[in-house]
């Protein structure tokens, strides 16, 4: 079995993370896009696609030596291995078709990179119609503080079969991880889609998502975020 509960909602899962050269959406820009597709044979999920692509900084700027220290990801390597802004923007446009539910771990954070990214140099309007899915929201109602994706590795066990690098592509695959072990443990996921918690000490964090409905939510897990609606 895997999210039959979802595929009522969806025809596939982009489950994806990037990495990024600062904490503003709007002067920031993703230096690293992941993601990794489901899709059902049967009732079994199964991968259909899977990326990994860096993405070059507008007029080679240079990033902060912090980003590099913490993701390993250089100037040097930008260059020669990055793809365009909107070679990234096409690969988009591929991955997102019709009926994908987009699944990330804290997920406002990088739907706001990306929103800007297509806004600028692809068509923003690809993710105005998909479904959403913040698995940081889910595991806030499961789990008390801290809520990292390392804290979720370490909740589920999966310490030996995945990492928390912030580096994209094993962070995109630990979050999947996650997900299946959270599909394991409540068969509650579809509940979520579209549902973003926030922190009721800091609030939503950049531009609320018009299709998102956003409840706050404690430190300690209460009630589902879903049943105070």
């Amino acid at each position: 079995m895997g999210f039959i509960s979802l595929r009522e909602h969806c025809d596939s899962i982009l489950v994806l993370d990037t990495e990024t050269s600062g904490l503003s959406f709007s002067g920031d820009e993703i230096i690293e896009f992941s993601a990794v597709k489901l899709g059902w044979d049967g009732e079994e999920t199964v991968v259909l696609a899977e990326t990994d692509e860096f993405i070059r900084r507008t007029n080679d700027r240079k990033l902060d030596p912090r980003i590099v220290g913490l993701t390993g990801i250089t100037d040097e390597l930008l260059r020669t291995e990055g793809i365009s802004k909107q070679a990234i923007c096409a690969l988009l446009a591929e991955l997102l078709t019709p009926r994908t539910l987009i699944a990330a771990y804290n997920a406002q954070f990088d739907l706001l990179f990306l929103y800007h990214l297509l806004d600028r140099y692809g068509d923003a309007r690809l993710l105005q119609n998909q479904p959403k899915l913040d698995i940081l929201t889910v595991y806030r109602d499961r789990r008390a503080y801290p809520h990292r994706l390392s804290s979720a590795i370490e909740a589920y066990g999966l310490q030996d079969k995945v990492c928390n690098s912030h580096r994209a592509i094993d962070d995109v695959r630990a979050t999947v991880e996650v997900l299946r072990a959270m599909e394991a443990e409540r068969d509650d996921l579809a509940s979520y889609i579209d549902l973003f918690g926030y922190s009721r000490k800091y609030g939503v964090s950049g531009t609320r998502i018009s299709s998102v409905r956003y409840r706050p939510q404690g430190y300690e897990p209460r009630e589902p975020l879903y049943l105070s609606e």
